[in-house]
């Protein structure tokens, strides 16, 4: 189990998988820089965008308001609100667009009771609980050598890897609904529409990347507790 006194699990499993998220992490941040650079040709801001969006899909009753941070864009259900960060409420950028659109887009999962989101939305209050508890129960089982105590606390802890599973979908269909009204609509073209997807590209990688460590810590707790047994 150990190599000179270290987990080879975590060698093996959890320290490629926090590589491959860093190197995602430095590609979306890279991207997002590049086309935070690029001016759209309709000088359209993110706040814009994201109010194109949301008409495409005839939602009221959702606001758009600037928030500070970097990449801190986020869509609030409890309140109904679009919180665009500092480089993309009022900046006229392709990737500003991008952004702001993809935020409307889970608006308009919300408001169309997109089913991935609901599933979610139920699983996020035992995620929290999982979240708190479950690698602590493990450690204490492992240290009690009480197997009903690890077993809570991997199942508690597989379903933090279940919401990042069911959030992939979640990620993905708010940038193809984005994508697309950004297309029909005309708000960028051509080069513009290209650079735009590989920013949601490039953030669509980072959950998935949280899902590969997640999958990978899961992995080496479960390889160590029937190593042990």
């Amino acid at each position: 189990m150990f190599f000179y006194g270290i987990d080879r699990y975590f060698i093996l499993f959890v320290i490629p998988a926090m590589i491959f998220s860093l190197v995602m992490q430095g590609l979306v941040k890279g991207t997002y820089r590049k086309m935070s650079r690029i001016q759209n040709g309709r000088r359209l801001t993110g706040a814009e965008a994201a109010a194109r969006v949301l008409s495409y899909y005839e939602i009221n009753g959702v606001a758009i308001e600037g928030v500070r941070g970097t990449l801190s864009d986020h869509y609030d259900p409890r309140d109904k609100v679009i919180r665009l960060s500092q480089g993309v409420f009022a900046q006229s950028t392709v990737a500003a667009v991008g952004i702001a659109c993809h935020e409307a887009g889970h608006a308009a999962q919300h408001a169309k009771g997109y089913v991935p989101v609901k599933l979610r939305n139920a699983l996020l209050p035992v995620c929290n609980v999982g979240s708190a508890l479950g690698l602590p129960l493990v450690f204490l089982g492992y240290i009690t050598s009480f197997e009903p105590l690890v077993t809570v606390g991997l199942a508690l802890f597989a379903l933090i890897t279940l919401f990042q599973l069911v959030t992939l979908p979640v990620e993905f269909n708010a940038s193809r609904r984005a994508l697309r009204v950004i297309d029909e609509q005309g708000l960028l073209e051509g080069e513009e529409y290209k650079g735009a997807r590989s920013v949601l590209r490039a953030a669509a990688m980072t959950y998935v990347a949280a899902l590969v460590v997640s999958i990978a810590n899961l992995l080496r707790l479960l390889l160590r507790f029937r190593s042990r047994n």
